[in-house]
C-alpha cells in the first residue's frame, strides 16, 4: 500500500491549478493535496494572535490595533463626559433658577407639594410670574435674555382652558356641563409699562370660572450663554429655555398643582469670539478625534477583512465535504466560521466613528447633538472593553471562567429584564401599596421615593442571590 506522504509530495504542480475545482473526478493525489491545505487553512484560521505568530510569524495587528484602540476611546470617552458634565449641570441649575424665580415661595425639594388653595393665591401667583418676567432683567443673575424674533422681543402668554358650559350646584346633587375645552388667551409684552415695580391686574381683563377651570398655562421664552465652559478651554454654546408655568385643576380638588417645565434646546451661537488658546486646544481636540477616527476605520478594514476570508472559507469547507465525504455541514458548524467577536468590533468601530464625527462637529460649534453622540460614544467604548473578553480566552486560567459565563448570557438576559420590569410593576401594582406600608409602619420618616428604591433593592438582592446560585451551578456542573 502507497504511503499518503509520498503521494502528496508526488503530487505535480499541474495539480494545483485545478485545486478547487470539483466538477469531474479528481485523481487520488488531487483528493489527498486538497484535503491536506484544507485542512492547514482550518488549523490556521482557528488559531489565536499567538499561535498565528508562533506559526508563520504573523503580527498579530488587529490585537495591537484592538489595545491601542482601547486607550484612544476611554480617553476620548472621558473628555466628552466632563465636557457633557458641564451642560447637563448647566441645565439642571437653569430649571431650579427658574423655579425660584418664578414660582412664589418655592423651596427646593417641593415639587410635589407645590400647590395652593384659594382663589387669591391662584391669582397672586400668576400675576407674581408676569411680574418677575417682566423684571427679568434687573433681578437675574444670570445672563438670561427674553428671546427676539427680528427686532422684538416675544412675549409671555398666559391662557387658560375651561370647560364650554358649566353649572354645578355640589348641595342639590345638580351639575350640567359640557366637555367641550375653550382656550382665552392674553399676552404680556417684556416692555409693558409697570408701577411701582409691579404690573398691575385691573391691565388686563382676566377673570378665572374656577367651577369651570381646568389649567392655567404661562409659557415663554428665555436664552443664555454657558460662559463656563471657557475655563475649561472650551467654546460655549448658546441655549434656548422654553418655560411652561402650569397650574392643573383637573381633579377639581379644592388643590390646584403648580409644575415648571423646562424644554431647553442647544445651539450653535452666532457670532462670537474668544482671545487666548482656547482654539488651539480646540484644535488639539479634534486632532485626537481625528486620530481615533483613523484607527477605528483601520480595525474596521482588518476586522472585515478576516469576516470575508471566515466566509469563503465557510463556503469552501461546505462544498469540499459535500463532494468528498457526501455530507452537508450543519447550521451550527457554518456558524463557527463567522466570528461574532469580530462583528462586535465592527459595530464598535462604526459607532465610534460616527460619534467622534459629531464630537468633532460638536467642538467646531457645527452641531449641538450632546444627547446622540453620548450613546454613541458611551455604546462603542462598552462594546470595545467586552471584546476585552476574547483576548483574556487565550489565557488557560480564564477561559474556564468566560466559557460559563457566555453560556450564562440567557441568564444575564433575564437579570436585566427583571430589573426593568421590577421598577415599573413596583410603581404601578396595586401589590406596591402593601408593600409601601410595610416599610412605611417600619419607619414613617420613610417618604415614597425612599420607600421605593428600599422595596427595590431588597428586590434586587434577593434575584442577585438566586442569580449567582445559578451560575455557580451552571460552573460546578461544567
Amino acid at each position: 500500500m502507497e504511503n499518503p506522504e509520498v503521494i502528496v509530495s508526488s503530487c505535480s504542480s499541474r495539480d494545483d491549478e485545478n485545486l478547487y475545482s470539483y466538477k469531474g473526478q479528481p485523481s487520488i493525489c488531487q483528493e489527498l493535496l486538497l484535503e491536506d491545505q484544507l485542512r492547514r487553512k482550518l488549523k490556521f484560521f482557528f488559531m489565536n494572535p499567538c499561535e498565528k505568530f508562533w506559526a508563520r510569524g504573523r503580527k498579530p495587528w488587529k490585537l495591537g490595533i484592538q489595545i491601542l484602540k482601547i486607550a484612544m476611546v476611554t480617553i476620548q470617552l472621558v473628555f466628552f463626559g466632563l465636557s457633557n458634565q458641564m451642560v447637563v449641570a448647566f441645565k439642571e441649575e437653569n430649571t431650579v433658577a427658574f423655579k425660584h424665580l418664578f414660582l412664589k415661595g418655592y423651596t427646593d425639594r417641593m415639587d410635589d407639594t407645590y400647590a395652593v388653595y384659594t382663589q387669591v393665591d391662584v391669582y397672586d401667583q400668576i400675576f407674581f410670574a408676569i411680574n418677575q418676567y417682566l423684571q427679568l432683567r434687573n433681578i437675574s443673575v444670570g445672563n438670561h435674555a427674553y428671546e427676539k424674533r427680528g427686532a422684538e422681543e416675544t412675549a409671555m402668554s398666559v391662557c387658560q382652558y375651561f370647560y364650554k358650559r358649566g353649572t354645578i350646584c355640589p348641595g342639590n346633587d345638580t351639575f350640567d356641563i359640557d366637555p367641550e375645552i375653550q382656550t382665552e388667551c392674553f399676552y404680556v409684552e417684556p416692555v409693558q409699562p409697570l408701577e411701582n415695580g409691579t404690573l398691575r391686574r385691573s391691565a388686563f381683563n382676566f377673570t378665572l370660572d374656577f367651577h369651570r377651570l381646568v389649567t392655567v398655562q404661562l409659557m415663554f421664552k428665555l436664552k443664555a450663554i454657558n460662559l463656563q465652559t471657557v475655563r475649561h478651554h472650551e467654546l460655549p454654546d448658546c441655549y434656548d429655555f422654553t418655560l411652561t408655568i402650569v397650574f392643573d385643576n383637573k381633579a377639581h380638588s379644592g388643590r390646584i398643582k403648580i409644575s415648571l417645565d423646562n424644554d431647553i434646546a442647544i445651539k450653535e451661537c452666532k457670532e462670537w469670539h474668544v482671545s487666548g488658546s482656547i482654539q488651539k486646544n480646540t484644535h488639539y481636540m479634534m486632532i485626537f478625534d481625528a486620530f481615533v477616527i483613523l484607527t477605528c476605520s483601520a480595525s474596521l478594514v482588518l476586522c472585515t477583512r478576516s469576516v470575508i476570508k471566515g466566509i469563503r472559507l465557510q463556503r469552501e469547507f461546505v462544498v469540499f465535504s459535500l463532494h468528498h465525504y457526501k455530507k452537508e455541514v450543519s447550521f451550527s458548524d457554518q456558524m463557527e466560521f463567522v466570528n461574532g467577536w469580530y462583528i462586535m468590533i465592527i459595530v464598535s468601530d462604526v459607532l465610534t466613528i460616527i460619534g467622534s464625527t459629531l464630537k468633532m462637529e460638536i467642538q467646531a460649534k457645527s452641531l449641538t447633538s450632546y444627547d446622540v453622540c453620548s450613546i454613541l460614544l458611551g455604546t462603542s467604548t462598552m462594546l470595545v472593553w467586552l471584546g476585552v473578553i476574547r483576548y483574556l480566552g487565550f489565557f488557560q486560567k480564564y477561559n474556564v471562567r468566560i466559557s460559563s459565563d457566555l453560556h450564562a448570557v440567557g441568564i444575564y438576559f433575564i437579570f436585566c429584564c427583571y430589573l426593568a420590569v421590577l421598577n415599573v410593576w413596583t410603581k404601578h401594582n396595586r401589590f406596591w401599596g402593601i408593600c409601601f406600608f410595610a416599610v412605611a409602619d417600619f419607619d414613617p420618616t420613610c417618604s415614597t421615593a425612599q420607600c421605593h428604591s428600599i422595596l427595590l433593592l431588597c428586590c434586587y438582592d434577593l434575584f442577585r442571590l438566586l442569580f449567582l446560585w445559578l451560575d455557580c451551578a451552571g460552573s460546578l456542573s461544567c
